[in-house]
């Protein structure tokens, strides 16, 4: 009954790096159509977010099936927290469908002629993302609770573009239609990495059964004392 337990388990966890793999792929994609300016590919991105919300429920319903099965708090943790992992992975994956979105509208009008730093801060929250889940799998609440701190780096370069972007307006007011879909794409990436930071807040929650979201001291690089 142990040993079936723990299989379930594992398939639980390889279904989420599953989702996490697609959802990265859904960033990496609705970018690359954004810079590259891609219609087809900004259409396969929102046509294909479909399958992202599939992984949920497919996660959710096993979750419920394991939660009937778990005697230990350790586990019901665990179950608890891989639904919200799940959660969090489902709306990153409705970030790079706006961002698809906003890059699909693009494609058809006139490039703007501004240089933006989108691949580095989506790097930033994928890396966030991916450091976040890692931390997950491992059940690694010191490496979790030093990517929160992360997050204010990709805010700020939201904020920074967003204020580019401003500026652009200003000086090209032609040019303020197109340059709002890049500052909602920006803010989108931003929201990656909100989701991360998320989902580093859960691990520490699986590893030291300590809510940590609404606390001053969630941004320490090691476990509370």
């Amino acid at each position: 009954m142990e040993n079936h337990f723990e299989m379930g388990l594992d398939a639980l966890r390889q279904k989420i790096l599953l989702m996490a793999s697609r959802a990265e792929t859904a960033v990496n994609q609705s970018v690359q159509a954004l810079v590259q300016r891609d219609f087809n590919l900004a259409v396969k991105v929102r046509e294909a977010d479909n399958v992202i919300d599939q992984f949920e429920i497919e996660i959710d319903e096993m979750a419920i099936v394991l939660l009937t099965k778990a005697p230990l708090a350790s586990n019901l943790r665990l179950i608890t927290v891989a639904m919200k992992v799940s959660q969090n992975l489902e709306r990153i994956g409705d970030e790079a469908t706006k961002i698809a979105k906003r890059a699909r509208d693009l494609a058809q009008e006139p490039p703007v002629k501004i240089n933006l730093d989108v691949y580095r801060m989506a790097c930033m929250s994928l890396a966030m993302v991916k450091d976040a889940l890692d931390s997950f799998v491992h059940r690694d609440s010191v490496a979790a609770r030093a990517i929160i701190p992360r997050d204010k780096e990709v805010d700020a370069l939201n904020k920074e573009m967003h204020h580019t972007l401003a500026q652009h307006m200003m000086a090209n007011p032609d040019t303020i239609a197109r340059c709002l879909h890049w500052i909602v794409a920006a803010k989108s990436l931003e929201r990656i990495a909100d989701h991360a930071k998320n989902i580093a807040e859960e691990v520490v929650f699986l590893c030291e059964a300590q809510d940590i979201r609404h606390t001053a001291g969630k941004n320490a690089g090691s476990p509370a004392a």
